[in-house]
């Protein structure tokens, strides 16, 4: 499972935070950014890119479609249109629980 989920709640996670989280390159967010409209990070006076937690999520279901799933771009771009957006972020939350399942049935059997 390529994305780690932050164990902690911050309000702003730094660009290198959350390309961290996902372990992609800073670079493929800020891209990500100017490709998809739901991305909409705080910028303070330097400029830095602060990400909250929508951003994170929307991240989230991005890193799903595209690197996951194999969506090219304008593919995820339609899947996140309207009122598929809400099925593509259920669609993550499951398999995130799914893949949970899958560590705690895993680590169970090794204690077998």
């Amino acid at each position: 499972m390529p994305y780690k989920e932050s164990e902690t709640v911050k309000l702003y996670h730094s660009i290198g935070e959350v390309a961290k989280m996902f372990n992609v390159n800073p670079s493929l967010l800020r891209f990500w950014e100017k490709e998809f409209d739901i991305i909409r990070p705080k910028k303070n006076k330097k400029g830095d890119r602060m990400f909250t937690q929508e951003d994170v999520s929307n991240f989230r279901t991005i890193f799903h479609l595209v690197k996951e799933r194999g969506y090219t771009l304008q593919g995820a771009k339609e899947k996140l249109k309207g009122n598929k957006k809400e099925e593509t972020a259920n669609d993550v939350d499951m398999v995130k629980s799914l893949e949970k399942v899958k560590a705690f049935l895993l680590e169970l059997k090794s204690q077998l």
